[in-house]
């Protein structure tokens, strides 16, 4: 679910639906509605309200709210601004309780009440400098501002962008719930107490916060494209959310060719998403992917807009991976891939971009490129460093290789560690045969 802290309420459910069935068709549509509508209207109260925590609670209530009202009236004709009504009452509840208690009863809203649209409800002196008006962007140059620190504007970028709570952000960063939920406080705090306003920077001033903001657009697509808190591994959601916000940079800053590369960088991978997971919802790796059903319209847009980061002449992290994901895209079959180009384009990534994931992605195309041991060899070296320890696909690509190399003995030890550590069903799944094609 996008929201776990909602998930608390669907218990509350339990006898008030006709039957298991009813039960489960409501939490259903209630899961999706969180998943589509929950980021949309949460920036919105953030933009209203100025307070995050205040925001993630008025939310919830309206969560509950629905989940109260809903059975029995059935849904509204638009969830996302019923959500949005009732959150903004609570949350003026919730403000004037501080001082005077709350001023109305439990009673939810007229669900025929006129109610405001979410995205563009925006106040007439309230329009960014840059002329833009999309609340979800405005959240991310709010979690990219350099007042906050790197690793703070990650896990903020994750709960109000994504939906993660502070155990699955914990999780993301391997360290304590506890270390997580102060970093959000001490971010949280740092927006209220330096009054960072909620606006798309000046056009002039957006390239010195350009990076950041890429990064965290591209952090919302990757929790799409292998989400932490799915079992079916996809969230389409964040991958469409992330294209849409790339869309709308691409929009502030078309002359800038790194804006134009995440766009095609999302694109190209996105094009692939048909394929990625079987009927049964098991991992489908790259070489193994029907080609035939890849999004060729994706593609060749994918492939324009990387022609056109390159025509500026300005080279950076993200072209080079959207230039990796278009060999892969023109490759009709995978045994035509050029690993030797998509080697050589990892090395000049990884001096861009020197840490131990890039250098894991680079030993595996180096494998590909010029022979298993070569990889195995680089990759045992990482695995020495201890810096990717307890990451799943490190010891999931150290087994692959080893079971290339036919040493199965050793690639069910290495399966059976990735085992351990990853989170996912779909790649469990995918595990799990490869261990059994070991003789595990």
């Amino acid at each position: 679910m996008a929201w776990p802290w909602v998930r608390q309420w669907l218990g509350k459910l339990e006898g008030t639906v006709d039957g298991n069935t009813g039960h489960a068709m409501l939490t259903s549509i209630i899961d999706q509605i969180c998943r589509t509508e929950g980021p949309r209207v949460l920036a919105g109260l953030i933009r209203r309200f100025g307070d995050f925590d205040l925001a993630e609670d008025a939310l919830q209530e309206a969560f509950a709210k629905a989940l109260q009202v809903w059975p029995d009236r059935g849904l509204p004709g638009t969830p996302a601004a019923w959500l949005t009504t009732v959150a903004q009452r609570q949350a003026l509840d919730f403000l004037r309780s501080r001082h005077r208690g709350p001023l109305y009863t439990d009673e939810p809203p007229d669900l025929a009440a006129p109610q405001s649209d979410v995205e563009t409800d925006v106040e007439p002196d309230a329009a960014d400098l840059s002329g833009v008006e999309d609340d979800r962007l405005r959240l991310v140059f709010i979690c990219c501002h350099p007042a906050i620190s790197p690793q703070a504007q990650t896990a903020l970028a994750l709960r109000t962008l994504c939906g993660l709570s502070t155990r699955e952000i914990a999780h993301a960063f391997l360290e304590p719930e506890a270390t997580t939920a102060q970093r959000l406080v001490r971010a949280k705090r740092k927006i209220l107490d330096a009054r960072i306003p909620y606006t798309v920077p000046a056009r002039e001033d957006l390239p010195q916060r350009l990076q950041t903001v890429l990064g965290v657009v591209y952090l919302v697509f990757n929790e799409g494209y292998a989400a932490t808190t799915t079992p079916g591994l996809i969230r389409t959601d964040l991958c469409s959310e992330a294209i849409r916000l790339a869309r709308l940079l691409v929009e502030l800053m078309p002359q800038e060719p790194e804006v134009l590369a995440l766009l095609a960088l999302t694109t190209l991978h996105d094009a692939r998403r048909a394929t990625r997971l079987t009927p049964q919802g098991e991992l489908v790796p790259l070489e193994e992917q029907d080609r035939s059903l890849w999004n060729r319209p994706a593609i060749n847009a994918g492939l324009a807009l990387l022609d056109q980061a390159l025509a500026l002449h300005r080279r950076g992290p993200y072209q080079l991976q959207a230039a990796i994901a278009a060999l892969h895209a023109q490759a009709a079959r995978a045994q035509d891939t050029d690993w030797k180009q998509i080697a050589a384009l990892y090395g000049g990534l990884l001096k861009e971009q020197p840490n131990a994931v890039v250098e894991l992605n680079a030993a595996v195309a180096w494998a590909m490129a010029e022979g298993p041991q070569q990889g195995l060899d680089w990759i045992d070296q990482l695995a020495h460093r201890d810096e990717l320890r307890n990451y799943h696909l490190l010891h999931a690509a150290r087994a692959d290789l080893l079971r290339r190399l036919g040493q199965f003995s050793a690639a069910r030890d290495a399966y059976s560690e990735a085992l351990l550590l990853v989170h996912s069903d779909a790649e469990r799944s995918y595990l799990l045969r490869r261990l059994a094609e070991c003789g595990g």
